[in-house]
């Protein structure tokens, strides 16, 4: 049986989605496919939603079988090889939870993350003390000191996509309840402000604050992001998060929905430039 791989790289995602087209093409059922590397159909299954790491023996055989010439297989076994390898954040895999994996690496190949977030500001738009005070006080005192400072690095490190050579576009829009409600010192709310303002000046990102006055709307029952990629084999994913873990959905009825949701919430927050002046008036609340 394929080796488990609970934390896929988003390469693995594009191409376990490429070994489905290839088997539907050649006409040939998830049974078929079973018998052709003596597996469970149910295995077929996992490395087409790389839920079990591609092994090259497996995907030779399975390459032969769905009629893929030998030029062909070698490309693919190739960017297999290139696709298991490792992503950066594997090296904070101690604090890093494998249904949080995914989304690390979903986030570095995407085009565009698009965020909603009622609760607080997303880990990309965070300062330091505010994602530490964040760490210490949000799960339920089990984090010990050391184990909140590598989840505070891995945080800071994610950031660096964000003026990346190629970078994404981030949209976000965050529920004024995010400004409202005080996350550690004055002095550390007054930083925190002080960065999402300069994340709004930088190019390929979107800034939105979703006021009180607009009332309610469809993004009211939680947070969730959306990633869209450059890969035509990899689709636009959902990603919504609960306490111990999270769901990723990318069936397209589902993703669509979630996608009309969120520019009905960005059509009722104010604009970028509306957006800085509310900063700006909570930043002298705190002084």
């Amino acid at each position: 049986m394929s080796e488990p791989r609970p934390s896929p790289t988003a390469g693995q995602f594009v191409l376990g989605n490429r070994l489905l087209d290839l088997r539907e093409k050649a006409g040939m059922a998830r049974d078929g496919a079973a018998k052709v590397i003596h597996v469970s159909p149910a295995t077929i299954h996992r490395m087409e939603t790389a839920k079990v790491a591609l092994k090259i023996p497996y995907v030779r055989l399975l390459l032969k079988a769905y009629g893929v010439s030998e030029s062909e297989a070698e490309a693919f076994v190739g960017l297999v090889e290139e696709a298991n390898k490792p992503g950066w954040w594997q090296r904070f895999h101690d604090v890093l939870p494998d249904w949080f994996s995914a989304h690390v690496s979903l986030e570095s190949a995407a085009s565009l993350i698009r965020l909603y977030e009622p609760y607080f500001v997303p880990g990309l738009l965070q300062t330091e003390d505010y994602a530490r005070t964040i760490l210490q006080t949000g799960t339920l005192g089990q984090t010990k000191p050391d184990e909140v400072e590598r989840h505070v690095a891995l945080r800071m490190e994610r950031q660096a996509l964000l003026t990346r050579p190629g970078a994404p576009r981030l949209w976000v829009i965050l529920d004024e309840t995010v400004l409202r409600r005080r996350v550690g010192t004055a002095a550390i709310m007054r930083e925190q402000i002080d960065r999402l303002l300069e994340s709004s000046r930088i190019r390929n990102v979107t800034l939105q604050i979703a006021e009180f006055a607009a009332g309610h709307h469809s993004g009211a029952h939680g947070p969730v992001a959306l990633f869209r990629f450059d890969a035509p084999e990899l689709p636009d994913m959902v990603y919504l998060e609960y306490l111990t873990g999270a769901v990723y959905l990318d069936e397209r009825v589902e993703v669509a929905s979630h996608y009309e949701a969120m520019d009905q919430i960005a059509a009722l927050a104010a604009p970028a430039q509306r957006t800085k002046e509310i900063l700006k008036d909570f930043r002298k609340e705190l002084e």
